[in-house]
Protein backbone atom coordinates (compact mmCIF):
# COMPACT_ATOMS: atom_id res chain seq x y z
CA UNK A 1 0.00 0.00 0.00
CA UNK A 2 0.78 3.53 -0.56
CA UNK A 3 0.27 6.72 0.20
CA UNK A 4 -1.10 8.97 -2.54
CA UNK A 5 -1.99 12.86 -2.63
CA UNK A 6 -4.49 13.89 -5.82
CA UNK A 7 -4.83 17.26 -6.43
CA UNK A 8 -7.34 18.34 -9.09
CA UNK A 9 -10.25 21.08 -9.09
CA UNK A 10 -12.92 18.52 -10.72
CA UNK A 11 -14.89 16.75 -8.28
CA UNK A 12 -15.76 13.95 -10.61
CA UNK A 13 -12.43 13.17 -11.59
CA UNK A 14 -11.39 13.58 -7.72
CA UNK A 15 -13.80 10.60 -7.14
CA UNK A 16 -12.16 8.50 -10.17
CA UNK A 17 -9.17 8.76 -9.15
CA UNK A 18 -9.72 8.00 -5.14
CA UNK A 19 -12.49 5.07 -6.07
CA UNK A 20 -9.14 3.95 -8.77
CA UNK A 21 -6.68 3.92 -6.44
CA UNK A 22 -8.10 2.54 -3.52
CA UNK A 23 -9.35 -0.18 -5.43
CA UNK A 24 -5.64 -1.15 -5.74
CA UNK A 25 -4.94 -0.63 -2.31
CA UNK A 26 -3.64 2.92 -2.00
CA UNK A 27 -4.85 5.55 0.42
CA UNK A 28 -5.48 8.11 -1.29
CA UNK A 29 -6.18 11.93 -0.18
CA UNK A 30 -7.96 14.75 -2.06
CA UNK A 31 -7.35 18.52 -2.24
CA UNK A 32 -9.33 20.58 -4.71
CA UNK A 33 -6.44 23.02 -5.15
CA UNK A 34 -2.27 23.74 -4.51
CA UNK A 35 -2.61 26.08 -2.17
CA UNK A 36 -4.14 23.40 0.28
CA UNK A 37 -1.34 21.12 -0.51
CA UNK A 38 0.96 21.57 2.84
CA UNK A 39 4.47 20.06 3.71
CA UNK A 40 3.29 17.42 5.91
CA UNK A 41 0.36 16.31 3.24
CA UNK A 42 4.46 15.80 0.95
CA UNK A 43 6.01 14.25 3.37
CA UNK A 44 3.23 11.39 3.61
CA UNK A 45 2.88 10.84 0.26
CA UNK A 46 4.51 8.67 -1.83
CA UNK A 47 3.36 9.70 -5.29
CA UNK A 48 1.64 13.17 -6.05
CA UNK A 49 -0.95 13.69 -8.74
CA UNK A 50 -1.22 17.21 -9.94
CA UNK A 51 -3.91 19.16 -12.18
CA UNK A 52 -1.88 21.36 -14.26
CA UNK A 53 -5.24 24.30 -14.88
CA UNK A 54 -6.22 25.08 -11.57
CA UNK A 55 -7.30 28.30 -9.89
CA UNK A 56 -5.33 30.30 -7.41
CA UNK A 57 -2.06 28.15 -7.40
CA UNK A 58 -1.86 26.44 -10.44
CA UNK A 59 -0.15 22.89 -11.11
CA UNK A 60 3.28 24.47 -11.78
CA UNK A 61 3.64 26.39 -8.99
CA UNK A 62 2.30 24.01 -6.94
CA UNK A 63 4.90 21.63 -8.15
CA UNK A 64 7.69 24.33 -7.66
CA UNK A 65 7.00 25.02 -4.18
CA UNK A 66 6.68 21.65 -3.12
CA UNK A 67 9.61 19.84 -5.13
CA UNK A 68 12.30 20.71 -2.94
CA UNK A 69 10.36 19.39 0.02
CA UNK A 70 9.63 15.99 -0.95
CA UNK A 71 11.42 13.11 -3.54
CA UNK A 72 8.20 11.53 -4.38
CA UNK A 73 7.15 11.48 -8.05
CA UNK A 74 4.92 13.75 -9.07
CA UNK A 75 2.72 12.82 -11.72
CA UNK A 76 0.85 15.55 -13.78
CA UNK A 77 -2.34 15.30 -15.22
CA UNK A 78 -3.14 17.85 -17.88
CA UNK A 79 -5.68 18.82 -20.46
CA UNK A 80 -2.58 20.84 -21.89
CA UNK A 81 -1.06 18.77 -24.52
CA UNK A 82 0.95 21.32 -26.13
CA UNK A 83 4.94 20.53 -26.19
CA UNK A 84 5.57 23.66 -24.40
CA UNK A 85 3.61 23.24 -21.77
CA UNK A 86 4.93 19.48 -20.99
CA UNK A 87 8.84 20.38 -21.02
CA UNK A 88 7.56 23.59 -18.50
CA UNK A 89 6.22 20.44 -16.59
CA UNK A 90 9.09 18.63 -16.48
CA UNK A 91 11.38 20.88 -16.43
CA UNK A 92 10.40 22.12 -12.95
CA UNK A 93 10.81 18.26 -11.02
CA UNK A 94 7.49 16.24 -12.35
CA UNK A 95 8.36 12.43 -13.06
CA UNK A 96 5.72 11.97 -15.82
CA UNK A 97 2.43 13.07 -17.36
CA UNK A 98 -0.71 11.83 -18.38
CA UNK A 99 -3.19 13.78 -21.01
CA UNK A 100 -7.25 14.23 -20.24
CA UNK A 101 -8.58 12.44 -20.92
CA UNK A 102 -6.65 9.13 -19.72
CA UNK A 103 -7.95 5.90 -19.32
CA UNK A 104 -7.87 4.50 -15.71
CA UNK A 105 -5.81 1.13 -16.36
CA UNK A 106 -3.11 3.71 -17.83
CA UNK A 107 -3.04 5.59 -14.93
CA UNK A 108 -3.22 2.62 -12.14
CA UNK A 109 -0.33 1.40 -14.35
CA UNK A 110 2.11 4.75 -14.27
CA UNK A 111 1.11 5.03 -10.32
CA UNK A 112 2.14 1.17 -9.88
CA UNK A 113 5.11 1.74 -12.35
CA UNK A 114 6.75 5.09 -10.63
CA UNK A 115 6.18 3.25 -6.68
CA UNK A 116 7.84 0.37 -7.92
CA UNK A 117 11.12 2.59 -9.38
CA UNK A 118 11.02 4.91 -6.24
CA UNK A 119 11.51 1.03 -4.20
CA UNK A 120 14.16 -0.38 -5.82
CA UNK A 121 17.24 -0.19 -3.94
CA UNK A 122 20.90 -2.46 -5.12
CA UNK A 123 23.19 -1.59 -2.87
CA UNK A 124 26.42 -0.88 -4.23
CA UNK A 125 28.42 2.23 -6.12
CA UNK A 126 30.11 2.47 -9.34
CA UNK A 127 31.63 5.54 -11.78
CA UNK A 128 30.98 5.95 -15.34
CA UNK A 129 32.33 8.99 -17.49
CA UNK A 130 33.31 10.12 -14.70
CA UNK A 131 29.94 10.44 -12.94
CA UNK A 132 29.64 8.44 -9.35
CA UNK A 133 26.68 6.41 -8.48
CA UNK A 134 25.69 5.53 -5.26
CA UNK A 135 22.81 2.69 -6.49
CA UNK A 136 21.64 2.59 -2.27
CA UNK A 137 21.08 6.18 -1.56
CA UNK A 138 20.08 6.78 -5.10
CA UNK A 139 22.83 9.86 -5.17
CA UNK A 140 25.16 11.14 -8.23
CA UNK A 141 28.11 12.94 -7.62
CA UNK A 142 30.86 14.36 -10.23
CA UNK A 143 33.93 14.81 -7.75
CA UNK A 144 32.66 15.50 -4.38
CA UNK A 145 29.70 17.39 -5.23
CA UNK A 146 26.75 16.64 -5.36
CA UNK A 147 24.35 16.51 -8.63
CA UNK A 148 20.61 17.84 -8.06
CA UNK A 149 19.05 15.16 -9.99
CA UNK A 150 14.88 14.71 -9.40
CA UNK A 151 13.84 11.03 -9.29
CA UNK A 152 13.37 10.45 -13.11
CA UNK A 153 16.95 11.88 -13.89
CA UNK A 154 18.73 9.67 -11.20
CA UNK A 155 16.82 6.69 -12.73
CA UNK A 156 17.48 7.43 -16.31
CA UNK A 157 20.93 8.15 -15.92
CA UNK A 158 21.75 5.29 -13.36
CA UNK A 159 20.31 2.67 -15.77
CA UNK A 160 21.94 3.75 -18.79
CA UNK A 161 25.38 4.16 -16.65
CA UNK A 162 24.52 0.30 -15.58
CA UNK A 163 24.25 -0.48 -19.38
CA UNK A 164 27.11 2.04 -20.13
CA UNK A 165 28.42 1.67 -24.10
CA UNK A 166 25.00 0.18 -24.91
CA UNK A 167 22.50 2.34 -26.90
CA UNK A 168 19.04 2.99 -26.23
CA UNK A 169 15.80 4.23 -27.69
CA UNK A 170 13.77 6.82 -25.93
CA UNK A 171 10.85 4.07 -26.00
CA UNK A 172 13.26 1.13 -24.48
CA UNK A 173 14.38 4.32 -22.07
CA UNK A 174 11.47 4.84 -20.47
CA UNK A 175 9.85 1.39 -20.50
CA UNK A 176 12.80 0.10 -18.68
CA UNK A 177 13.12 2.94 -16.17
CA UNK A 178 9.17 3.36 -15.45
CA UNK A 179 8.24 -0.29 -16.17
CA UNK A 180 5.41 1.45 -18.20
CA UNK A 181 5.26 1.38 -21.99
CA UNK A 182 3.10 4.77 -23.09
CA UNK A 183 2.46 6.74 -25.66
CA UNK A 184 3.75 10.17 -24.06
CA UNK A 185 7.13 8.74 -23.23
CA UNK A 186 9.20 10.88 -26.25
CA UNK A 187 8.74 14.07 -24.75
CA UNK A 188 9.25 13.16 -21.28
CA UNK A 189 12.78 11.38 -21.77
CA UNK A 190 13.70 13.80 -24.40
CA UNK A 191 13.33 16.98 -21.51
CA UNK A 192 14.60 14.69 -18.79
CA UNK A 193 18.01 14.41 -20.80
CA UNK A 194 18.20 17.89 -21.48
CA UNK A 195 18.24 18.33 -17.32
CA UNK A 196 20.39 16.06 -16.88
CA UNK A 197 22.92 17.26 -19.32
CA UNK A 198 22.32 20.94 -17.98
CA UNK A 199 23.04 19.47 -14.53
CA UNK A 200 25.89 17.73 -15.68
CA UNK A 201 27.18 21.45 -17.08
CA UNK A 202 26.36 22.74 -14.05
CA UNK A 203 28.89 21.08 -11.76
CA UNK A 204 31.83 21.69 -14.21
CA UNK A 205 31.41 18.42 -16.73
CA UNK A 206 32.72 20.30 -19.96
CA UNK A 207 31.04 18.60 -22.83
CA UNK A 208 28.04 16.55 -21.00
CA UNK A 209 27.04 15.67 -24.47
CA UNK A 210 30.22 13.32 -24.49
CA UNK A 211 29.17 11.54 -21.41
CA UNK A 212 25.47 11.17 -22.10
CA UNK A 213 25.41 10.83 -25.91
CA UNK A 214 23.02 10.78 -28.35
CA UNK A 215 23.08 8.52 -31.24
CA UNK A 216 21.09 10.22 -33.66
CA UNK A 217 18.49 7.91 -35.49
CA UNK A 218 18.95 5.05 -32.90
CA UNK A 219 18.53 7.01 -29.05
CA UNK A 220 21.11 7.35 -26.39
CA UNK A 221 24.03 6.22 -24.35
CA UNK A 222 26.33 6.27 -21.56
CA UNK A 223 30.32 6.56 -21.56
CA UNK A 224 31.77 3.21 -20.32
CA UNK A 225 34.89 4.88 -19.45
CA UNK A 226 35.26 5.54 -15.67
Amino acid sequence: MAHILAVDDDPDLCTLLKTALERDGHAVEIRKSGVTVTESLCRWADCILLDVMMPGEDGFATCRRIRAITQAPILFLTARTDEQSVLTGLGIGADDYLTKPFRVAELRARVAAHLRRQNRAPASRMVRGGIGFDLAAKTAMVGEQPLPFTRSEYAISEYLALHAGQTFSKEQIYEAVFGYDGTADDTAVTQHIKNIRAKLRTAGVAAPETVLKTIWGVGYQWKSET
